[in-house]
């Protein structure tokens, strides 16, 4: 009976296995993130609240890889009322369009369940049934949801460095938006996967404001993660890997966000996100196709307690090197590779109270461990690609966005430059040297 019930469940895996991953929609073929963001919630007093009331919001989102077909992904996890959505539609954006108009043509409805209208549970996503829709490579995809009831704005990304619209009405089929109003965030929306070939894959980008694109120039998609997917696209045998961005400014490896009241920041910490070991398995180890994750994470942990943050929250550099290590063996248990990155240089930032010698120390620290430890997989040395050689606790001034800790657009350039693509081959073993 033991030998019958072994060989009933080796048919049984053999057959998922031919089978190919689940959502699969065929035997050659697989769901791979092709865009990605990390939710949060929203912010709290004295900042503004946002609430939509028979609106919609037509959003834009820039996809890295191709496919065939697509599926989006829909969040109301930061929630605490249902979500209603009467109906959702997807559309592609004409290239080099900075509005809201679509393709003609390309228009089509998105159901949940087979249905067209959902209500999502507080606390819970959406995925979208699968859709036909040719999407090319490092093109722009238009996503517009109908509220048709009083919605505060719950589950958000705070800074997309990306128009999106806001209309009266239902107005989700509209080849254009007119008189429409403007916002830089995304809400309710976390994902686009599409179907790809099984060979395809993604690389999550896991980090803070630098990884989300701070400061760089609004609609241009210049964040390091897109100029890396353009080089992957440049690279004919890396074309079916996405790049999946899942960076929330501000935020920290250990502790999730907190600001303090009578500065500038109150009320932004829920924009500041979970800290990283609180969000890992979902925005990375969950992330449809998902491969590799780099890691830039970090200097908030250092740099925040006592700025924007509690000085109680400070933490050590052993502290930082437990967080990584957890992150290091959480990617391993999932047979993903993880590349340790660099913290980049701070000097006389701008933000009141984020630099000090000691902070300084911190850093040098923390990145000797990341290039000396040989515990990631390889190490992608971003501090190396921005520092100013005459002055390498800066940022070179062809790369300082202003503030002396965000890097501008060539400075986003140059760390996607500096990661090697080998690391990305599937013919690379699993173990690499460092960068």
């Amino acid at each position: 009976m033991r030998r019958l019930h072994t060989l009933i469940a080796t048919a049984v895996v053999t057959t998922l296995a031919l089978a190919g991953p689940a959502g699969a929609t065929g035997g050659s073929s697989s769901w791979v993130g092709t865009w990605s963001t990390a939710v949060t919630g929203p912010a709290l007093p004295p900042q503004p609240q946002t609430v939509f009331a028979d609106q919609t919001l037509r959003q834009i989102v820039h996809v890295s890889t191709a496919g065939s077909e697509l599926r989006v992904r829909l969040s109301n996890e930061y929630g605490t009322e249902p979500l209603v959505i009467v109906e959702a539609r997807v559309a592609r954006r004409p290239a080099g369009a900075t509005g809201s108009q679509i393709v003609p043509g390309t228009d089509r409805a998105l159901s949940f369940g087979r249905r067209g209208s959902i209500s999502i549970p507080p606390g819970a996503p959406a995925l979208s049934d699968p859709v036909k829709l040719s999407v090319p490579a490092l093109s722009d995809l238009v996503i517009s949801i109908y509220l048709p009831r009083r919605t505060a704005a719950a589950t958000v990304h705070g800074s997309a460095f990306q128009r999106n619209f806001i209309a009266a009405g239902n107005v989700t089929r509209a080849a254009e938006l007119t008189g429409a109003t403007e916002t830089t965030s995304w809400h309710f929306l976390s994902g686009v996967s599409v179907a790809a070939p099984t060979r395809a894959g993604a690389v999550v980008a896991f980090g803070d404001s630098i990884t989300d694109g701070a400061i760089t120039t609004i609609d241009a998609n210049h964040r390091w993660p897109d100029y890396l997917a353009r080089r992957l696209q440049a690279d004919r045998s890396l074309r079916n890997l996405g790049v999946l961005n899942k960076g929330i400014g501000g935020n920290r490896i250990l502790h999730d966000g907190n600001t303090l009241e009578g500065t500038p920041f109150a009320g932004l910490g829920p924009l500041f996100g979970d800290s990283a070991l609180s969000r890992f398995d979902r925005d990375v180890a969950a992330q449809p196709g998902a491969r590799h994750v780099v890691v830039l994470l970090g200097i908030n942990d250092i740099g925040q307690p006592g700025s924007t943050s509690p000085e109680s929250e400070a933490v050590t550099v052993d502290e930082l090197i437990t967080g990584y290590r957890q992150m290091i063996a959480r990617a391993h248990e999932r047979g993903l590779l993880i590349y340790g990155a660099t913290l980049t240089p701070f000097q006389d930032t701008t933000i009141p109270g984020y630099y000090s010698e000691a902070n300084e120390r911190k850093r040098q620290a923390v990145n000797r461990w990341i290039r000396t430890s040989g515990e990631w997989d390889a190490v992608i040395d971003f501090d190396k690609a921005v520092r100013d050689p005459g002055q390498p606790l800066r940022i070179l001034p062809a790369y300082d966005s202003g503030d002396h800790l965000h890097p501008n657009d060539a400075g986003m350039n140059a760390m996607a430059d500096a990661i090697p693509l080998r690391l990305f081959d599937r013919k690379t073993t699993s173990s690499y040297a460092g960068s």
